[in-house]
């Protein structure tokens, strides 16, 4: 849509004789005021508003509010923002595609047209999510995976391939092809986009949303970018802005260069724990300051990508010469490398010495030489804890959980008797985009392989070890130089092209391993170079889970426990009985430059040359035809979703919620891994229940998220996490519930249909951080679906707030220093919320209503998160989806 441009800012920029228009901030400040010191991440919001001028949904005073910005370092003002495409990866991206396909439903439904709906951005969903370690350890285990993988996601794969075909402006990156946020950045993202617009080439800041957290990888190249759930997503694609405040932007200066022996993994653990200290959910980071000059564009994106776990919405870098040596290494067309520098200059948005600093909101700083080698965990990302001290950090587990340090077990493996122990780590993985995306961490794992078996180390008998990389580019430059057969003889074979561990899908334990871990209670660790160690995430039997980098993995699958000080104590010995410590195989920091020489362009022009293509597998999925879907009442993966029925009536006003129940009581921290798990399904969980009424066996159920396009099984599993604790059952793990009156303990899932039988609304009582973790969309639509009307939280993670909103569903904040504790709430008493019928305002205050078991009564207020007057509008349609359709309906 062409702007208003009541600025007259677009002008041309000729690149080689090539000329492009563009929206010219230079030209807007001669009205706006001087922006030079505007946080570049805001520059690229004010280009975007320039562009989008409507008069409708873009106004003048939203450029003047940005520019305003620098003087007061916030601002409260609501802008609607277009970013130029949308990433999915597949867990999310399924049931993005199939509420697409339920909506082009609800059209014809309405006599209108389907395709109506369509994607009006362009939208790239990578299968990423999918692929298992069920075997591990051999040179076959790749294609074993990838066969396993396309025989149990068959019903997925094929309503994708349909997709692919029925809708515009969406292609599909086949499995075993790489990570979404690695082949983004390898080769999707573009840092200046360009599309023709009345016979001119339009140039624009690349832009993007994507359906995981982890989106942000893409900022470490001068995109900005950052994860929403799939419901954002999907209006993003039906072309509504995405409502947001200006925000915050903190600045973390960088200066000198890491340490012999540091890696960015390291680096980036460092930072995670500053930046959740300081605290910035809901705020933008933007990295500055003169060490960025000795930050490979890789080790920007390993930063990038973990935006999430230190809360931020991005973690933002600005483009400079390294951006265009990376986009060169990855075999970018040169002339739009040329773009990339002529544009950001004349925007002002290029980084180099002369650059002045910009102005923040408030600002941290790091010398990077101070960082150390360091891991994170036992349960957050954001615990980071030295290498040294990691040992005693597990004995404190041990201590706090109350268990003796001294049980050993014996268990047959391979024909011999190993030892088991409390801190045995049982996975050793190096996998996840966060650092696969590293050619610098890679190598150096290969290079430490090599060092460890010429020493005569081999990986301990009880380790999973596994090997799986973001792209196939990881695999050739493994193999070019030369490091592929040491990591192979460690065990480190490639297992798929995917997510696999980081997102729990780590595969089964060997039987006897498994058995001695339940037998006596064993704490045993994961370490895997992810960015996601949540409890009940990586294993179920697994509840230490440590991230560290790909070199340290290989260490610990040699070492074999984390009840180590590898500063001090040897990792094993050699052939002569002499101790061989991490030092002594440590790959040095010209090693492995060296080894990063040997890749070159031409690696990633071939392996992306035909990346949508898919293998002959792939090829042979059988497509229906049509613009609405033929659905398979007999599918367990996809269904139908009830979202949109009685869509073409009016929509009903908010109404009070009435004499809710409490559903469940939770603490801090609960994430949507808990909410809306995406790894194993138990079998005498209500979704395992439901799936062996369909006469499938628990062998055969596959995962929570590949199933994400069920909603029988998702609302089943939604609050279903073996770790969740429910404070209404004293806190034991499990997801139970007691059902009022008369406390029967029973899943949540069944209280809630019961609950519902009765036309008794719900309500979910939390504490801190409430939604931490992923874009799991599902983590909102469960909860709409169990009847639940409101979530009360003494703070919420963004995008799940967001999501809640999105779905209909009240997030409510307690205020005035009040929590459940303070107002002793126990779950047994009845919720009234009242104002709701009196005209919505973004954070209105509201009143909640108690009354006790023992008929007493109370009350207090609440914060209502309804945030911006977008999402009122959305509260209102029954939630964003609900707002589209009923938009387009109006049109037809």
């Amino acid at each position: 849509m062409p702007s208003l441009d009541s600025l007259n800012c677009r002008r041309s920029l000729t690149v080689n004789d090539v000329t492009y228009d563009y929206f010219s901030l230079p030209e807007a400040a001669r009205q706006l005021g001087d922006i030079s010191r505007l946080p570049t991440s805001l520059k690229v919001l004010l280009e975007n508003l320039l562009r989008w001028e409507d008069g409708v949904t873009v106004h003048p005073g939203d450029f003047e509010a940005l520019a305003a910005w620098l003087g007061t370092r916030s601002s409260d003002r609501e802008i609607q923002y277009r970013p130029a495409r949308v990433l999915m990866q597949d867990f999310t991206g399924v049931p993005g595609v199939v509420d697409l396909a339920a909506m082009r439903d609800a059209v014809a439904r309405a006599g209108a047209d389907p395709q109506k709906i369509n994607p009006l951005s362009p939208v790239d969903l990578v299968i990423d999510h999918s692929v298992m370690v069920d075997r591990f350890g051999s040179p076959a285990a790749f294609q074993q995976n990838v066969d396993i993988e396309m025989q149990r996601n068959g019903e997925r794969y094929e309503f994708l391939r349909w997709g692919q075909q029925a809708f515009d402006n969406f292609r599909v990156v086949p499995p075993g092809t790489g990570i979404c946020h690695q082949v983004n950045l390898e080769y999707l993202g573009q840092v200046v986009w360009t599309r023709d617009e009345q016979g001119a080439t339009l140039a624009y800041p690349d832009t993007l949303v994507g359906t995981d957290s982890h989106t942000t990888m893409i900022n470490g190249l001068g995109v900005l970018g950052w994860g929403v759930g799939g419901i954002e997503a999907e209006a993003a694609m039906l072309g509504q802005p995405v409502s947001m405040l200006i925000p915050e932007v903190v600045g973390f200066r960088l200066a000198g260069r890491l340490n012999e022996g540091v890696t960015a993994t390291d680096l980036v653990l460092t930072v995670t724990q500053m930046l959740r200290a300081h605290g910035v959910v809901g705020k933008f980071v933007e990295f500055y300051g003169p060490g960025l000059d000795n930050l490979q564009l890789a080790d920007r994106a390993t930063i990038a990508n973990m935006a999430p776990e230190y809360g931020a919405t991005c973690g933002f870098f600005p483009v400079d010469r390294i951006t265009l040596d990376y986009l060169r290494l990855t075999g970018r067309d040169e002339q739009r490398i040329a773009l990339v520098e002529a544009y950001s200059k004349a925007q002002g948005m290029w980084h180099d010495h002369d650059s002045p600093e910009p102005l923040f909101s408030a600002s941290l700083e790091l010398d990077l030489a101070s960082v150390r080698p360091s891991l994170a965990g036992p349960k957050r990302p954001q615990d980071r804890v030295s290498l040294g001290d990691i040992g005693a950090s597990f004995d404190l587990l041990l201590e706090t959980s109350g268990r003796t340090a001294q049980i050993d077990t014996r268990f047959p493996v391979a024909g011999e008797d190993f030892q088991l122990k409390h801190g045995a780590v049982v996975i050793a993985a190096i996998t996840s985009c966060t650092n696969t995306s590293n050619p610098n961490v890679l190598m150096a794992a290969g290079l430490l392989a090599k060092k460890a078996l010429e020493r005569g180390l081999q990986r301990q008998p009880w380790v999973k070890s596994s090997l799986a990389p973001g792209s196939k580019v990881v695999t050739d430059y493994l193999e070019r130089a030369g490091l592929t057969p040491y990591l192979d003889e460690l065990g480190f074979n490639l297992v798929g092209y995917g997510c696999t561990t980081c997102i729990g899908n780590s595969g089964p334990l060997d039987d006897s391993i498994a058995e001695a871990i339940t037998d006596n209670d064993l704490v045993v660790s994961s370490v895997l170079s992810g960015n996601r160690n949540f409890e009940g995430r990586v294993h179920p039997l697994v509840k230490a889970n440590w991230l560290a980098s790909p070199p340290l993995v290989v260490a610990f699958a040699l070492a074999g426990t984390t009840r180590i000080d590898m500063d001090r104590e040897p990792l094993g010995h050699d052939r002569q009985g002499q101790p061989v410590f991490l030092r002594d195989i440590w790959p040095s920091s010209a090693e492995i430059a060296a080894a990063v020489a040997s890749i070159d362009g031409e690696m990633f022009r071939r392996r992306y040359a035909d990346v949508f293509s898919g293998d002959a597998s792939w090829q042979a999925i059988p497509v229906t035809e049509g613009d609405t879907y033929q659905w398979n009442a007999a599918s367990s993966y996809v269904q139908n979703p009830p979202f949109f029925e009685g869509i073409g009536e009016p929509p009903a006003p908010p109404k009070n919620v009435e004499n809710a129940r409490i559903l469940a009581v939770f603490g801090d921290s609960i994430t949507t891994d808990h909410i809306s798990p995406a790894g194993n399904i138990k079998a005498s969980s209500p979704a395992g229940l439901y799936l062996q009424t369909l006469g499938i066996e628990p062998q055969d159920f596959n995962s929570y998220g590949s199933r994400r396009g069920n909603h029988e099984v998702m609302m089943r599993g939604t609050f279903a996490n073996i770790r969740i604790r429910n404070e209404m059952l004293g806190g034991e793990e499990g997801g139970n519930t007691l059902y009022q009156p008369g406390a029967e303990k029973m899943p949540i899932y069944d209280a809630a249909m019961r609950y519902q039988e009765a036309g008794t609304p719900l309500v979910i009582i939390a504490g801190k951080e409430y939604g931490t973790g992923s874009s799991r969309d599902w983590a909102a639509k469960g909860t709409n679906l169990l009847g639940v009307k409101a979530v009360i939280a003494e703070s919420f993670e963004r995008i799940h707030r967001s999501n809640l909103i999105g779905m209909g569903v009240l997030a409510l904040q307690f205020v005035d220093g009040q929590t459940r504790q303070t107002l002793g709430l126990r779950g047994d008493e009845k919720i009234s919320i009242g104002g709701l019928e009196d005209g919505l305002t973004p954070h209105q205050r509201l009143r909640v209503d108690i009354e006790r078991a023992d008929g007493s009564r109370g009350g207090f207020e609440v914060l209502s998160r309804i945030d911006t007057l977008n999402e009122v509008e959305y509260f209102k349609a029954g939630g964003i989806l609900h707002f589209v359709l009923r938009q387009l309906l109006a049109e037809a």
